[in-house]
């Protein structure tokens, strides 16, 4: 797909023609065992939009460590305006006018919005903190931003994950910041907050604010950035105008060959049926769903946020046990209770957030395999760690699991390589369904397309696997069918070879949208 692009912000000229305000030199960063940074480069000029892009492990996350001052380089120097500067702690890049937004928010939960934008600086009168006047002052702040729906008095553990991140915003900026580090800022957002998100990007584009932007989806680099860099097994491979590129030419760069079938998806023969749903009923979000799962195929399963797939998910795998209906599975009629009994019966499960569903992030890789088929590993109330090491051998050599070895943290691997642990931690157990909810959310291009194979050759082998996901390419390019949910139903199903976008997002939004058969 050729996509071209219009040069950031609409309506805008890109900020390229002026002076750095941040500039990186031959910047080499190295931890022990491994290479994370090799004389790379990167700049950013006053009001642009500056993407950065790579593989998971391309060095992204270690060069905004770097320039937040969380690690301090091996070689090069880091200028401002100009002037070499060094970070002894993020605080001394703060005040430098460099703030960062990771992935997982920093804020306070049991703190109000206020509290966690001035945390740290609040004003102060004779008798200590201010109060009014950071409750005033958060307010400016909040409307300067075009955020007029936020109770500052509000406790921001109450607020959903896109008025968190506003927050988050609206305190770097409390700090004068004129560099801003967004670092995944979409990837658990619904649209209507991606939305509001881009509209924050703009105006801060439009005042002068600097902003590094890095994102898997590429879809939003095409939308909002002027420039972008490209990082490969951290080392620099470009940077270019992003009205000059288009998404093959950023995919080839960051993975060091074409992807030609991000969506490789083998026809594998279709078998009997293996799992059924008959007028499952869970209130309140599953209202009456039924479908047929059968072996050696794909089913897709789209909808909105809020639609009920993921409540349906959990359903199925015993979480949330169905209230009535009938569960059929192998053609016997099953309760399902718990997920211990799903497994049983031979159905695994990888949730929409591995990091605190899917894993067990602070234990080593083998020891996170081997959470599902304990049994197995086990003698006499004891871990065979002989069984547990093979068994982690294995999958890292069947999914290519990137790894210093089974003894590595997995909290340390890439997202793409946690996404494959737990994959071969259900795998392990020799499922006869797969259910898979955002299985390439938050991964980059390289791995999804790893994950879309290891999912065809499942198929092949006779797995019956359902796909829940938000992206209706990942959905039209892997699916043999695919069922559309809306308020707790399947309102519509398609066939592969008929599904267009068009029609599966009229189902998903359409409350008139007609029910398709699949052929």
């Amino acid at each position: 797909m050729q996509q071209e692009s219009t040069g950031g912000a609409a309506g805008t000229t890109p900020a390229t023609d002026g002076p750095p305000v941040l500039e990186l030199r031959d910047i080499g960063k190295s931890f022990p065992g491994v290479q994370a940074l090799k004389g790379v480069r990167f700049d950013m000029r006053a009001g642009e939009v500056h993407a950065l892009l790579g593989e998971n492990g391309a060095g992204k996350s270690t060069l905004i460590k770097i320039v937040s001052g969380v690690h301090a380089p091996d070689q090069g120097d880091i200028r401002i305006d100009g002037k070499e500067v060094s970070f002894a702690s993020p605080l001394e890049a703060q005040r430098a006018g460099i703030a960062t937004i990771y992935q997982e928010l920093l804020l306070f939960p049991e703190l109000s919005v206020a509290e966690n934008i001035f945390m740290g600086h609040a004003p102060h009168n004779r008798f200590g903190i201010d109060w009014a006047k950071m409750r005033a002052q958060a307010r400016d702040l909040l409307a300067s931003l075009d955020i007029r729906d936020l109770d500052v008095d509000e406790t921001v553990g109450t607020l959903s994950v896109g008025n968190r991140q506003r927050v988050e915003i609206a305190k770097a900026l409390s700090q004068n910041a004129r560099i801003l580090i967004m670092d995944e800022p979409t990837a658990a957002l619904t649209e209507h907050d991606v939305e509001r998100l881009f509209g924050i990007v703009r105006l801060l584009r439009a005042r002068g604010v600097g902003i590094v932007y890095i994102s898997h989806r590429l879809e939003e680099i095409f939308l909002l950035a002027d420039r972008v860099t490209v990082f490969r097994d951290g080392e620099y491979v470009a940077t270019k105008p992003v009205r000059e590129t288009n998404r093959d030419e950023l995919i080839q760069m960051m993975v060091g060959r074409r992807i030609d079938a991000l969506f490789p998806k083998i026809e594998a023969p279709i078998g009997a049926p293996v799992l059924e749903l008959r007028n499952i009923r869970r209130k309140p979000t599953t209202n009456g769903v039924s479908l047929t799962l059968r072996a050696g195929e794909i089913v897709g399963l789209a909808g909105l946020v809020g639609s009920g797939r993921s409540e349906l998910a959990q359903v199925i795998f015993g979480i949330m046990p169905a209230d009535s209906g009938e569960i059929r599975f192998g053609g016997a009629s099953v309760g399902i209770r718990g997920p211990a009994q799903a497994k049983r019966l031979g159905i695994a499960y990888v949730p929409e957030d591995r990091g605190t569903q899917g894993l067990v992030r602070p234990m080593p890789l083998k020891e996170n395999v081997s959470l599902a088929v304990l049994a197995r590993v086990s003698r006499h109330a004891f871990i065979d760690r002989a069984a547990e090491a093979a068994l982690a051998v294995d999958s890292i050599r069947k999914f290519g699991i990137r790894a210093s070895g089974i003894g590595q943290v997995v909290n340390k691997l890439s997202g793409g390589n946690q996404q494959k642990v737990v994959l071969g931690k259900w795998l392990a157990s020799s499922p006869k369904v797969l259910i898979l909810d955002e299985p390439t959310r938050g991964i980059d291009v390289g791995a999804k397309a790893e994950i879309h194979r290891l999912m065809s050759e499942l198929a092949r082998q006779g797995i019956a696997i359902l796909m829940i996901s938000s992206e209706l390419t990942e959905i039209m390019g892997m699916s043999d069918r695919i069922l559309v949910m809306r308020e707790g139903r399947i309102v519509a199903e398609f066939a592969r070879a008929g599904a267009t976008q068009e029609a599966i997002a009229a189902a998903m939004m359409s409350s008139a949208a007609p029910m398709a058969q699949a052929n």
